[in-house]
């Protein structure tokens, strides 16, 4: 029934396009969502005649969309598995034109852990272990020894804790438990790290809307969201402790401290969870455009060229305010050279 509806979808908003301009369609990732409703909007207003129609529906719903032909790009906070690259060429095999799909970085943010423990102003700090024994179910009360022991001198609650997660498909979710995965074997042979998990307990939210809102109006809540949204929301978040030792509080600086040793490979799918670096945020990471190499109508393969050139350029000047950081020099440079190969 979904297929249908976004066939139907793709269909109308094509029509569309052919009658006030290139209108083009993209669905995934909610991480990204307030910059890009941005870049889109500044977009159309640059390129008069071009559109983009962008569904937040999250990643894994953005790279189906994608594999199922019904848009013109997908969005991710993780890249794409070797077995989804096979499957789109599978798919394209059947359709008559087979493609790679081509990773274009186009942020870096930050996932950062959220709580609402009332009006009081609270500064956590977290380790990797108190996380994985929250959303485990092992960790209860907010004046668990175990939480009091990294924030000494600060009077918690002794209110239950209430873990918030995504219930869909999502990129975000595979930064945050890919991460714990790293960084705890209980969690990575107990729950493991995915765009979907089996959580041991706690309530799901939809799209990291969701998950800011149960948090903000739910005390005792904690959650998962991106860096922008907790500040567009007004939440508080902690720091979490990194690779080095260090407790680190996400903003643009640490954010882009996770990539400064990481290399980037050809194809730009990389993970940057737990980086080195004394000052690097551990829960980084880029987020990817997913475009197809190969595109059936010329018209459509140009606007794509020209809605990436303009997001490593002129889009890249808007990440800051909108609590996202840059991408680094080199990356764009590279990713630059693979616009290109779009035709």
């Amino acid at each position: 029934m979904k297929s249908v509806f976004w066939s139907v979808a793709a269909l109308l908003l094509t029509i569309s396009g052919l009658c006030s301009g290139q209108v083009l369609i993209g669905a995934g990732a909610t991480f990204p969502y307030p910059v890009y409703s941005q870049w889109f909007h500044d977009f159309r207003e640059a390129r008069p005649g071009m559109s983009v129609n962008y569904q937040s529906v999250g990643s894994g719903a953005g790279i189906r969309q994608l594999m199922a032909g019904v848009v013109d790009f997908g969005a991710s906070d993780m890249p794409m598995t070797d077995e989804q690259l096979a499957g789109m060429k599978s798919a394209g095999l059947k359709s008559g034109l087979q493609s790679n799909v081509l990773h274009f970085p186009t942020v870096m943010g930050g996932v950062v852990p959220i709580y609402n423990l009332g009006p009081r102003e609270y500064h956590l700090k977290f380790t990797p272990e108190i996380l994985a024994g929250i959303f485990l179910g092992k960790i209860m009360k907010w004046n668990d020894p175990r939480i009091c022991e990294v924030n000494p001198g600060v009077e918690l609650p002794p209110e239950t804790i209430r873990p918030v997660h995504r219930s869909d498909g999502s990129g975000t979710t595979f930064v945050f438990t890919d991460f714990l995965s790293k960084t705890v074997p209980e969690w990575k042979a107990g729950v493991g790290s995915g765009t979907m998990v089996k959580w041991p307990g706690g309530d799901g939210e939809k799209g990291s809307e969701g998950i800011a809102g149960r948090t903000r109006h739910s005390a005792g809540s904690i959650g998962y969201v991106e860096l922008a949204y907790a500040l567009r929301n007004g939440l508080a978040y902690g720091s979490v402790r990194n690779s080095s030792g260090a407790f680190v509080l996400a903003d643009m600086n640490s954010v882009t401290a996770a990539a400064a040793d990481v290399a980037m490979p050809e194809d730009f799918r990389v993970s940057i969870t737990n980086a080195p670096g004394v000052g690097a945020y551990p829960i980084s990471t880029f987020t990817w455009l997913l475009v197809p190499e190969t595109v059936a109508d010329p018209a459509r393969g140009k606007a794509l060229r020209t809605l990436l050139r303009w997001a490593l350029t002129k889009g890249q000047a808007e990440c800051t305010p909108l609590g996202y950081a840059p991408l680094p020099r080199e990356v764009v440079r590279k990713e630059w050279r693979q616009i290109a190969l779009i035709h």
